[in-house]
Parts: C-alpha cells; sequence; structure tokens
C-alpha cells in the first residue's frame, strides 16, 4: 500500500486522514503471468495500480496482436476510453508475471474525489499525464522511424525491456522481430 500512497503523493499531499480513506475503496488482488486485468468487449469498471508485476495493452487485429502500452511497478493502469463512458474496451491488458495490484472501482474513485481533500486535482493531473503520453505515442508511430521509437521505448521502459519479450517489443515500436533483432544489433556496434 506504500508504493501507491506514494504514487498519489506524488501529485497531491495526503494526511494521514486521507491515507486512511484510501485503505477503505481500494481492494489488493493477485494476478498469475497471462492472466488479463480486461478484455477486449469488457467494461473497465476499475482504476488499477501495480504494485509488483508488468502488464501490457494489446488489440487484437485479424488474428494479430497488436501492443500499444506498458505499465510497471508504481504505475495505473486502465483503459480510459472504457472506464470514463462505460462503454466496452477495445483493448485487452495482460499481466506479463505474477502481479499484486490494487483496484479501484469507479463508484469509490468518486468517493476518493470528494472525500481526499485534493482528491479531485489528483484525478486531473493523474488524467492529465496519461493524455499526455497517449498523444506523444501516437504522434512517434507517425513521425519516427522505428529506431527512434525503439531508443524512445528503452529510454521510456529502461528497467523492464529485460522483462518483456522481444516480439512485444517489437508490436509496440511497430515491426517485425526480425526488424528489431537488425536495430538492435547496428545499435550495439555503434557503442
Amino acid at each position: 500500500m506504500n508504493r501507491l500512497l506514494n504514487s498519489i503523493q506524488h501529485y497531491i499531499p495526503l494526511s494521514s486522514a486521507d491515507e486512511a480513506i484510501i485503505a477503505t475503496l481500494v481492494r489488493r488482488h493477485t494476478f498469475t503471468k497471462g492472466e488479463h486485468l480486461l478484455q477486449a468487449g469488457q467494461v473497465c469498471k476499475s482504476v488499477f495500480f501495480i504494485e509488483k508485476g508488468l502488464v501490457r495493452y494489446y488489440t487484437s487485429i485479424e488474428g494479430e496482436e497488436k501492443t500499444s502500452y506498458f505499465n510497471k511497478e508504481g504505475e495505473f493502469v486502465c483503459d480510459y476510453a472504457s472506464f470514463l463512458p462505460q462503454k466496452p474496451s477495445l483493448t485487452n491488458i495482460q499481466v506479463l508475471e505474477d502481479a499484486t495490484i490494487y483496484s479501484i472501482s469507479q463508484a469509490n474513485m468518486d468517493l476518493l474525489y470528494q472525500q481526499v481533500e485534493q482528491g479531485e486535482r489528483f484525478g486531473r493531473l493523474a488524467i492529465s499525464e496519461v493524455f499526455v503520453s497517449a498523444i506523444h505515442q501516437i504522434n512517434s508511430l507517425y513521425t519516427d522511424p522505428p529506431e527512434v521509437r525503439y531508443q524512445t521505448f528503452l529510454a521510456r521502459f529502461p528497467e523492464i525491456a529485460q522483462r518483456i519479450p522481444q516480439y512485444y517489443i517489437a508490436s509496440y515500436v511497430g515491426i517485425k522481430p526480425q526488424s528489431l533483432s537488425r536495430i538492435r544489433k547496428r545499435m550495439a556496434q555503434a557503442h
């Protein structure tokens, strides 16, 4: 729970009363590698927080999986395009390794906004950060060559690159695994 509280304190200060309120609103879960927090077609009913573990977001298009994002320890996980309007998701969120994850339902998130002193500010700042990150990622897919996208991935996720299978990284960068191997070889030769 400390990691969750520290992450919230990245956005807002928390009193001990605020911390006690948050503790009553979240639920702790354990997931095993391969399980899904969310599957396409389901409505995302919670915001998750990763205490321990790693997840990937992906869509399945004509039988091919396209990885769009990763989250690691200390980060919030949610398909906001499903969660906010409570509409079916187009995205899958899969656990890549055994994980300990906290969840907070939409109703309890509303209580957090109301009962925690700067709860609404926390929600606004957190969602703004998600939005800006998504825009950067979309722009990169359209404007950056694959090698730059891979370097951006390494800069964004340096501590987890070794924990993610290469074919998921290649999918995230938007290339085939063989192309990623060539990029990695070129980068190794340059150093």
